[in-house]
C-alpha cells in the first residue's frame, strides 16, 4: 500500500518512515508538512493511505481530510496525534483510525491492515453516505492553538463579518471561517437566516422587538439582540407564529 505521511515535525515524519520500512507489503511515497501540502501531494502522488497528524500550522489534519475526502478517488486516511481529545473529530472525518503519538509498530500494523480491507469505492460510497445523513452536531474551531467542539445545540446564533463568522454560543464565542450561506444549507432544519450576516437557532429565540422602526430578535438566556432585515421581516414574523 502506497502512504503519505503529514506532519509538521521532522521527527515524527522520519519515526513513521522507520515504521513503515518494517513492513514489506507497504511503502512510504512521500511526505507533507501541514495540510496545504496533504493536498497538494495526495493529487500528484494518489497515494493508497495518508498517515497524517491533527495539530498543524496553516490548514490542521481535520480540514485537510475534509477537503481530500471531495476528491473522486479519496485515500484512506488515518490521523496520528499526541491528543485523546480529538477522537470524535477523527471520526467524524472518516477517518479509518486513531492512532496516539509515539506510534507503535505493531498498532500502526493492524491499522494498516484494517484501511485494507476499506478499498476506494467502499470508501467513497462511506462518503456519499455522510453527506446524504444529517448536518454536523458539533463546530469545530482553534482556540488558542486548541481545537475546540461546540455543540450544535449550544449555538445561539452564526454572523458574518468580512472572512470570519462569530458562533455564539452558551459559554461564549469564537471565531470560524466557514461561508454563512454554506452554513446555512447545512443546518436549514434547526437555524434561520434573519438578515444578510445573520443565521439563528430557532429554539433559542424569545422574541421580537420593534424599536424605532428596527425590528429585532432577543434569545432566551443572553441579552444580545439581531437586527432583522426588512427583505427577511415577512419570513421571521411566519417562523414566529410557529414557535
Amino acid at each position: 500500500m502506497r502512504i503519505l505521511i503529514v506532519d509538521d515535525e521532522k521527527p515524527a515524519r522520519d519515526r513513521l518512515k522507520r515504521l513503515i520500512g518494517n513492513l514489506p507489503e507497504h511503502e512510504a511515497v512521500g511526505e507533507a508538512r501541514n495540510g496545504h501540502e496533504a493536498v497538494e501531494r495526495a493529487m500528484e502522488q494518489q497515494p493508497d493511505l495518508i498517515l497524517m497528524d491533527i495539530r498543524m500550522p496553516g490548514m490542521d489534519g481535520i480540514e485537510a481530510a475534509k477537503q481530500l475526502l471531495e476528491q473522486e478517488q479519496p485515500p484512506a486516511i488515518i490521523f496520528t496525534t499526541a491528543f485523546s481529545d480529538h477522537a470524535l473529530e477523527a471520526f467524524e472525518a472518516k477517518a479509518v483510525d486513531y492512532l496516539l503519538k509515539p506510534v507503535k509498530l505493531e498498532r500502526l500494523q493492524k491499522a494498516l491492515e484494517a484501511s485494507q480491507q476499506l478499498n476506494r469505492a467502499q470508501l467513497r460510497h462511506s462518503v456519499e453516505e455522510v453527506e446524504q445523513s444529517e448536518a454536523r452536531q458539533h463546530i469545530c474551531a482553534r482556540v488558542r492553538g486548541n481545537l475546540v467542539l461546540v455543540p450544535l445545540e449550544d449555538i445561539y446564533y452564526f454572523q458574518a463579518e468580512q472572512k470570519y463568522v462569530t458562533v455564539r454560543h452558551s459559554d461564549g464565542e469564537l471565531l470560524i471561517e466557514e461561508p454563512l450561506k454554506a452554513l446555512e444549507e447545512e443546518f436549514h432544519r434547526d437555524f434561520y437566516r434573519i438578515h444578510r450576516n445573520a443565521l439563528v437557532r430557532l429554539d433559542k429565540i424569545a422574541g421580537m422587538r420593534n424599536q424605532q422602526d428596527t425590528h429585532r430578535i432577543f434569545f432566551h438566556d443572553i441579552s444580545d439582540q439581531l437586527d432583522i432585515s426588512r427583505r427577511h421581516l415577512p419570513g421571521v414574523r411566519k417562523i414566529l407564529k410557529s414557535l
